[in-house]
């Protein structure tokens, strides 16, 4: 039999495998399993605040966590401790996980009706909280036009790829959510490939590998999280083969997602390989500063919280690679606010940002150079770059070449390109130009000081 502390032990480590460090870390590490009896689970949690941001944000992982280890029906309650030293605390009702399911295929001798159907999704990944961007417009777009024509679109499949965080799971969660809201009959199932090995290998081992692919061909919408899983699985690549033929013959959507694209997928066979490739495939990768700024302020109404632009601006700047991490630094952040009573400032984000991603130096580029010449000498940006040869736009269109050699590390013919598609020869005489007269003109040396300053802090 085992302990409450070991069942509890089983739920955080099915929570750590599907959240990031930092979020595992602030909100579900520090939970005391306190009791479990008669069907109902309580947890000891630190404060009102972690109980309800759990409630919002993690609930439906959480749910499926404790039915997992604890079984359906479990009910969950928090106890709230209000003084540490006493031990007295508060108890706090929880919205689940009593009506939540495992996240398992329903059984397909069921028969079950289309409103019953579970599709194992994620209500909270939708459209409206997937923030577009130049990184994953081409996917975006392409899930948008399957969610209201699934079967009938020239991207069957999409084939969505991309590293660790970029978004690929939400996209794929918004295209089935968006079915069902156009069409709530439409049977859209989502599923991992590691679970579905794991029902056909249940389905093998009690010969009712019929029952399982009648299951399946009764899909509209079939969703494949983590299709890479499949790689040297030759019984589970046979049987998916036969379903994906089926499907994609009777006008029924397939999305898949990867961690890289179909031709750098090994062990799969080339069969399904093949038809991989039928549909779209579309690249979702890192968010860029503009994207990244977008999410942040697009969860930050989302969940009521106030940064400031430069808070804001300097996780948009150091947090690159992920949107995970963009949501762990906002959890971290506000749990450290909350905890500590201490005002969300450029200090506190500094201290959360360096403890979740290894802080890099900020690289110039051509754009930050014309930006900062065109505002110090007062000449628009689009001057700057065209073919105006004025003594004052000439001057600081020579400085702007000058510093983006000397602080950007581009080449001449990318200093060019962005200078108005300027020749590599009139780049080296902007360079030449402004190092000749920088030895007798102090006026000029003091304007690339300053701009230096500028672009260096």
């Amino acid at each position: 039999m085992q302990t409450l502390q070991q069942q509890w032990a089983q739920c955080q480590t099915i929570l750590a495998d599907n959240l990031t460090t930092t979020a595992y870390q602030t909100w579900f590490a520090p939970i005391v399993p306190l009791q479990f009896a008669e069907g109902i689970l309580v947890l000891q949690v630190k404060s009102q605040f972690v109980a309800e941001y759990i409630e919002e944000n993690y609930i439906p992982l959480l749910s499926a966590a404790i039915i997992r280890v604890f079984g359906q029906g479990t009910r969950l309650e928090y106890r709230v401790l209000i003084d540490s030293a006493s031990g007295a605390g508060t108890m706090l009702p929880s919205a689940g996980p009593q009506n939540a399911s495992v996240s398992q295929w329903p059984a397909p001798a069921s028969q079950q009706q289309a409103s019953a159907f579970d599709a194992q999704l994620n209500q909270l990944y939708t459209f409206d909280s997937y923030v577009g961007g130049e990184p994953n417009k081409l996917a975006r777009t392409a899930g948008i036009t399957i969610a209201k024509q699934p079967g009938y679109n020239t991207f069957n499949p999409l084939f969505i790829y991309g590293g660790s965080g970029v978004g690929k799971t939400h996209l794929a969660n918004a295209i089935g959510n968006q079915v069902l809201a156009f069409n709530p009959a439409a049977r859209v199932l989502y599923v991992s490939a590691n679970t579905f090995k794991l029902q056909y290998q249940d389905a093998r081992n009690s010969n009712r590998i019929p029952d399982f692919l009648n299951f399946y061909h009764s899909i509209d919408v079939l969703i494949v999280d983590d299709i890479q899983y499949f790689a040297g699985l030759k019984g589970t690549q046979d049987t998916f083969f036969h379903i994906f033929n089926y499907l994609q013959q009777s006008r029924k959507q397939l999305v898949f997602t990867c961690d890289r694209a179909p031709v750098e997928l090994k062990d799969i066979e080339e069969r399904l390989l093949t038809r991989f490739k039928y549909g779209l495939t579309a690249e979702i990768t890192k968010p860029d500063y503009q994207l990244r700024k977008n999410i942040l302020l697009s969860k930050m109404r989302r969940d009521g919280i106030v940064l400031s632009d430069e808070v804001v601006d300097y996780i948009a700047q150091n947090v690159r690679d992920s949107v995970r991490d963009l949501e762990g630094v906002l959890a971290s952040l506000l749990a450290h606010s909350t905890l500590t009573d201490r005002e969300i400032d450029i200090q506190l984000a500094e201290q959360v940002v360096s403890k979740i991603v290894a802080i890099q130096p900020r690289q110039t580029s051509i754009e930050d150079v014309i930006g900062a010449v065109s505002e110090h000498f007062n000449i628009p940006e689009k001057a700057i770059k065209a073919q105006n040869r004025s003594k004052d736009i000439s001057l600081a269109r020579h400085v702007a070449v000058f510093l983006s050699k000397q602080l950007t590390g581009c080449s001449l013919a990318e200093i060019g390109f962005y200078m108005g598609r300027r020749t590599h020869a009139t780049v080296l005489h902007s360079i030449a130009f402004v190092r000749d007269q920088m030895e007798f003109d102090p006026v000029l040396r003091q304007h690339i000081a300053q701009l230096q300053s500028v672009l260096k802090s």
